[in-house]
């Protein structure tokens, strides 16, 4: 028999959902019906979302009540859309989907439900039986054995202790007399703390000056007496205001074994139909976050705030996981508010006045309008009433549950009380995933660093490091990056680069960081937030929309309010610095952003400070290989010869190889330079050895023959005293094979030639006919006896001939365990008849090139020179 009804009919908007949960609670409340109402509410919820806004029309919700139940009907307009059967579940897809989920709950949670057609409406209906005890009785106990009744001393006695806003004692009734053995004298005026024995829970470090601040508490503590001794007591709290509007706390006090005259009973929602007969079968986690349970962190925390959200008929429902060290709370789900704007958001957990300053405790806010500020999250979002939970795993706090609603006064102690039941269901759980999920990105972050490492010490190239470093946080770490660079103390940061994940936005965020001053390098480690790239692109788009409406500056050609705008999203998100440093100097910054309303988590600002103390060293280490490379270079070329002179009647021709990477110059070298009139000299020598002390040999060398020759010495005196000078030089001297002579090309076309060859590869002789032979013979090469008796050879170069000299890296090229040799390079030579002293020497270079697969291990210099023929 029916014996109540209640209707209301819902417009097809996503308000309408939040309406009707209120409508339901409020009517079952109304009924007296308690016991039903978070499974109602929750069912309603599901049912009306698929109806406004899946099927997008209005929803009739009839509620109907009786003697032994409740029966509530949802109906729509839409009676295309297809219901899964009922024998059919598996048809009813995957809870996380958004379809089909309120049927899943329905079958889950209902004692009865079912789903009626007519031409124009469809109707779910469900039906949930009340449980057999009277209506009103909030909670209730079993009849006891008269032993196992709590035991008092004497009659209970419940003291009543006001204390001031200072903490002091201002009241101290009859009771707390027989209690505690003070009188009202004794303890007036002196602060609570004075007596209170406070037992600090594990994990938090709440006391009972902060107790006495809350608007509401209870728990246990004890009381010093008259006596000296603790006596335990259970209190509650309540934070009241006097009539001249001063707040103060009136603690009631019992005996601790005597709590059940105050303490409120914990209460969850009732049992899911179907589990009253197994109840060990029930898992509190699975009632409360439904069958199955997502798998990852993410769906779980969202899964959690959603069910929170319905629990208490809320307007929105908010999830903080705390950080490793729990001093901050991070945004990590939400609903209905801004998620994008809030996740991964942080506040702090002791610091600062507010909410989060007990966030150990429970705390319920009636108006938030009162004490503006007081939940950091909820500012700006229209809430005035909030309850908020801890989640606590060992006594350790691990986050933070809350639901809000826009109305004030909507939550009290009861709603807390079920909040905090159904957040220590899930705390355990959601922990364990939260190390799950830190595990991963664990080893996600070490294997990252690993593959960033052998990156950045792959290359020595500054401008390449900075690309990698770029590259390496965008996409994973950040949107976008900007890497600044410092020259020295003296100079300002320079940006250097940027990098955006869309391309077509590097070109507007690198224009607007232009326009800001850069960040301050500090030395400081760790990110801190920069504000200005963001208010920057802010106040850009909003010149550009007013010159766009008219009411600015018109705007010059090739700008326009699409690429301002979009550039203001893609950096009006949170921006950091990371300070890169190196041997302790500030050589530049990493900059990440994201776009709009976007937070970076503590794990990602964590493995970022990581890669930029490694990308800091190899920059620094790419600056110094350059600096390195730049004076070894300017050091070489100046070994060179400047350019080669024309000698008349002679075609020269020189190629050099030198063997490393970066190398200009080697151990080998060659010079060609006027003596006299008509008189040339010519040199090509090999150094032993490599680095500064070859190079200072080398150029000693040069130098010395230059200087010699002109002075008039010949060619065995030039080298006699050069000798001598490399075995001055000591302990840095190197032995020095040379080729050494002197070229007078005469009028009828032929070139007389004076060779001194110490200890180096022979020159070789080309003549027209093809054949080759050694035009030189050896002798000992210099820089290791004192006294040589060193000779020159005359020879001349008729019209035709070529004289190649080359050195040991030439004929030493090799091939495994092949080698050019002597023979091979003249065989090379005698395919060179007729060709021009240029085409000779890069003849022989493309077949020393080609003899083996692998980089040259030697430096090789080639010194060609052809008297030209009767044809030429």
């Amino acid at each position: 028999m029916i014996t109540a009804r209640a209707a209301a009919t819902f417009e097809p908007v996503g308000r309408s959902v939040a309406t009707a949960r209120s409508f339901v609670r409020d009517t079952l409340q109304g009924w007296g019906f308690t016991d039903v109402v978070d499974d109602a509410v929750v069912l309603t919820s599901e049912l009306v979302t698929n109806a406004v806004v899946h099927a997008g029309t209005a929803a009739d919700v009839l509620c109907l009540r009786t003697e032994d139940a409740v029966r509530i009907e949802v109906s729509d307009r839409y009676p295309e859309r297809e219901i899964p059967l009922q024998s059919s579940p598996a048809t009813m897809g995957s809870p996380d989907r958004e379809g089909g989920r309120g049927l899943q709950l329905c079958a889950a949670l209902a004692t009865r439900w079912g789903v009626d057609y007519t031409p124009t409406h469809k109707q779910v209906w469900f039906q949930l039986d009340l449980p057999d005890r009277p209506v009103g009785t909030r909670a209730a106990g079993p009849q006891l054995p008269l032993d196992l009744l709590p035991v008092t001393d004497g009659r209970v006695r419940v003291a009543v202790v006001q204390i001031d806003r200072a903490g002091a004692i201002s009241a101290w009734n009859e009771d707390a007399e027989e209690l505690f053995g003070y009188v009202a004298e004794q303890v007036t005026g002196k602060p609570l703390t004075d007596f209170a024995a406070w037992p600090h829970t594990p994990g938090t470090s709440t006391g009972i000056a902060d107790a006495l601040r809350l608007s509401r508490w209870e728990g246990s503590y004890g009381i010093r007496d008259s006596g000296g001794r603790v006596t335990p007591v259970y209190a509650s709290h309540l934070r009241v205001r006097d009539t001249d509007g001063e707040p103060s706390t009136v603690c009631l006090l019992v005996r601790d074994d005597e709590r059940a005259v105050l303490q409120t009973p914990l209460r969850g929602p009732a049992p899911e139909p179907g589990t009253l007969s197994e109840p060990h079968t029930a898992d509190p986690f699975e009632i409360f976050i439904g069958s199955p349970a997502p798998d990852d962190l993410d769906g779980l925390l969202q899964r959690t705030v959603e069910r929170a959200r319905d629990m208490l008929d809320g307007d929105a429902a908010f999830l903080l996981l705390a950080t490793d060290d729990e001093t901050e709370l991070e945004v990590r789900a939400s609903t209905g508010l801004p998620s994008a704007r809030q996740r991964f958001a942080r506040v702090p957990v002791e610091a600062g006045p507010g909410r989060y300053g007990s966030a150990r405790m429970p705390a319920v806010h009636e108006d938030l309008t009162v004490v503006p500020g007081a939940v950091p999250l909820l500012n700006g979002t229209g809430m005035r009433s909030v309850v908020t939970v801890p989640l606590k795993v060992e006594g350790r706090l691990t986050g933070s549950l809350g639901v809000a609603a826009e109305a004030p006064e909507r939550y009290s102690n009861e709603e807390a009380l079920r909040l905090q039941f159904a957040a220590d269901r899930i705390a355990l759980a959601v922990e364990s995933a939260r190390l799950g999920e830190l595990e991963r990105l664990r080893r996600g972050s070490l294997s990252f660093l690993v593959e960033a490492s052998d990156l950045l010490a792959g290359t020595l190239d500054r401008d390449q490091t900075l690309a990698l470093m770029a590259q390496m946080t965008v996409p994973t770490l950040a949107t976008w990056c900007a890497v600044y660079t410092i020259a020295d103390q003296a100079s300002e940061p320079y940006l250097s680069y940027v990098l955006h994940e869309d391309e077509e936005r590097i070109d507007g965020v690198k224009a607007l960081l232009t326009k800001v001053d850069p960040p301050d390098p500090v030395t400081t480690p760790g990110a801190r937030v920069w504000a200005a790239p963001s208010e920057a692109a802010h106040q850009a788009a909003l010149r550009t929309s007013m010159r766009n409406l008219g009411l600015g500056e018109p705007m010059t050609v090739g700008t326009g309010i699409g690429t301002t705008l979009a550039t203001a999203s893609a950096v009006g998100g949170e921006t950091v610095v990371l300070p890169l440093v190196a041997r302790n100097r500030v050589i530049g910054m990493l900059v990440l952003g994201k776009p709009s309303d976007e937070h970076f988590r503590q794990e990602i600002l964590e493995l970022a400070e990581d890669l930029s103390r490694r990308a800091a060293l190899a920059l620094d280490n790419a600056r110094l290989y350059s600096e390195r490379m730049a004076i070894s270079q300017s050091l070489q070329r100046s070994l060179l010869p400047p350019e080669l002179p024309q000698v008349p009647g002679v075609e020269v021709e020189v190629i050099y190889r030198a063997a490393g990477e970066g190398n200009e110059v080697g151990g080998d070298f060659y010079d060609l330079f006027p003596i006299r009139d008509g008189a040339y000299g010519f040199a090509i020598g090999d150094v032993c050895g490599t680095g500064p002390e070859a190079a200072a040999v080398t150029g000693l060398a040069r130098h010395a023959l230059r200087l010699l020759a002109r002075e008039g010495f010949g060619g065995p005196a030039v080298l006699e005293r050069l000798n001598a000078a490399i075995l001055d030089e000591g302990a840095r001297s190197r032995f020095l094979t040379l080729l050494y002579g002197e070229l007078w090309p005469q009028e009828d076309g032929s070139a007389v030639l004076k060779v001194v060859c110490a200890g180096h590869p022979l020159p070789l002789r080309l003549r027209q006919d093809g054949t080759v032979e050694p035009y030189a013979e050896p002798q000992p090469l210099l820089g290791v006896m004192d006294d040589l008796e060193l000779y020159e050879q005359t020879m001349t170069l008729d019209p035709g001939d070529v004289l190649l000299c080359v050195t040991d890296g030439v004929t030493e090229r090799r091939e495994g365990t092949r080698m050019l040799g002597d023979d091979g390079l003249a065989d090379v030579l005698t395919t060179c008849t007729g060709l021009t002293a240029g085409a000779v020497a890069a003849r022989i270079m493309r077949a020393v090139e080609r003899f083996a697969t692998d980089a040259p291990s030697d430096d090789m210099a080639i010194l060609a020179m052809r008297v030209p023929g009767l044809e030429d």
